[in-house]
């Protein structure tokens, strides 16, 4: 791997029902909360044997989806040469027959990789939260509880990409090993086609393992600014909402639970959206076109909420005043009756 000087901060002595999300959100850097699911079972499990057992006994039987990478992959999962397509498949079948294959496998480069990702830990183990989960009483959780995913398989490696939550990653059997790079770094990491894509994010075109500086020249500053997260079982990894994340698993057997939340209402719609309706309406107009609507969002959006209503009359601020569910369905509603046109 490339050497990466700067370390994630670590922070000692918290514990499951006593998470500073208040802090971690304000830093709004990466932090790993050492040892802090230590305590769960499956992290106290003694072998794999008994971790598979363990995980078995909540399983009522639902199909999970697992991706599949041949061994001349080395366990990652990208795009093939061309980029017009993922150079991974996909299948569906009971968790406990997929767990029975990554546990058989020889812990070589002769096997290939699997991977169960972003399975919902209630619904396709439930009353396995009852003995292993954090304290989730805090009030941002109140109206929208974060989503618990699990993650199973052999040695992998998840490419550089963002997710749009706020995250708590639990490391809980074998190793983890997460590079981050702020969102700021977007363009020195090259990301590949908005489609196809494994869940909706891009992935990095980059080899941050083996840098080739000559075709990816600024892949030099995003490394200059990288962390690493190196996670034991039983240690927690906290990362901001946009953050890019290259997600090694290092063992024969991985498992690792995180918390995906969001600080905005249900009703508001997903930046990602406006990203692609923007190639739409603004990125092939005139230069000076686009310095114009630079400035128009940065007033508008990027500003201070309330800079543009601040001046009119409270009657007058439309969709100018902060934004609720009835605004939310009504401005939708004129968008798909202007994009419908």
């Amino acid at each position: 791997m490339t050497q990466i000087a700067r370390k994630t901060r670590v922070i000692e002595g918290i514990l499951p029902d006593a998470v500073p999300y208040d802090e971690l959100m304000e830093a709004g850097k990466p932090a790993i909360l050492k040892g802090l699911v230590r305590d769960w079972p499956l992290v106290n499990t003694s072998s794999t044997g008994q971790a598979v057992a363990y995980l078995k006994s909540f399983y009522r039987g639902l199909p999970v989806v697992a991706f599949v990478a041949q061994p001349e992959k080395k366990g990652r999962f990208g795009y093939t040469a061309d980029a017009t397509a993922l150079d991974f498949e996909s299948s569906q079948g009971p968790l406990n027959e997929y767990l029975d294959v990554v546990t058989s496998l020889p812990d070589d480069q002769s096997a290939p990789t699997i991977y169960i990702g972003s399975t919902d830990v209630d619904t396709f183990l439930p009353g396995f939260r009852t003995e292993n989960d954090l304290n989730l009483n805090h009030e941002m959780f109140a109206a929208c509880p974060p989503l618990v995913g699990a993650w199973i398989g052999n040695r992998s490696t998840a490419l550089a990409h963002h997710d749009l939550s706020y995250n708590i990653a639990c490391c809980l059997v074998g190793r983890r090993r997460f590079t981050l790079f702020p969102p700021e770094q977007v363009a020195n990491l090259y990301p590949g086609p908005l489609e196809p894509t494994p869940g909706g994010q891009v992935l990095t075109m980059v080899d941050i393992d083996a840098p080739d500086f000559e075709r990816f020249p600024g892949l030099g500053d995003a490394l200059a600014v990288a962390e690493v997260a190196e996670l034991e079982p039983g240690d927690a990894l906290y990362y901001p909402a946009m953050w890019w994340h290259q997600v090694s698993a290092l063992d024969s057997f991985n498992v690792m639970v995180n918390y995906w939340w969001n600080v905005t209402p249900d009703f508001m719609d997903t930046p990602q959206n406006t990203l692609m309706y923007g190639l739409l309406s603004l990125r092939d107009r005139p230069e000076q076109e686009k310095r114009a609507w630079r400035a128009m969002f940065d007033y508008y959006v990027f500003g201070p909420a309330g800079r543009a209503a601040d001046h009119l009359p409270e009657a007058a601020r439309g969709n100018l005043a902060p934004m609720d569910e009835l605004k939310a369905r009504r401005l939708r509603a004129h968008l798909l009756r202007r994009l419908n046109r």
